[in-house]
């Protein structure tokens, strides 16, 4: 009814894959990326930096059970213009009602 479509699993222009992209007709709005790697977490982080940023997301929300930081990743994403959100997943329905229906 907002006029948003998630698409699991989203190919990106280069060949990678989104786990979830949020979309409003062809506009991508947000890229979400399951993590469960906690020995890689910072490099699976910037893995998923790059992706969404190559593809074009303003923004990426990485979904984990680990209350790790990727360190320097954060920084790196700030610079290439992409906001970086770390939750866990108890946390992304209520956080995509609330980004969604403000209009992102």
């Amino acid at each position: 009814e907002l006029g948003f479509k998630a698409v699991p699993e989203y190919r990106t222009p280069d060949g990678t894959r989104i786990d979830v992209a949020i979309l409003r007709g062809e506009e991508r709005l947000l890229a979400i990326e399951l993590e469960a790697s906690f020995k890689w977490f910072p490099q699976r982080v910037l893995y998923d930096v790059v992706k969404a940023h190559r593809a074009g997301f303003p923004e990426l929300w990485v979904v984990t059970p680990f209350r790790a930081s990727p360190g320097w990743v954060l920084k790196y994403a700030e610079e290439l213009g992409i906001s970086v959100r770390i939750m866990g997943e108890e946390k992304v329905l209520s956080e995509l009602r609330t980004s969604l229906s403000s209009g992102t």
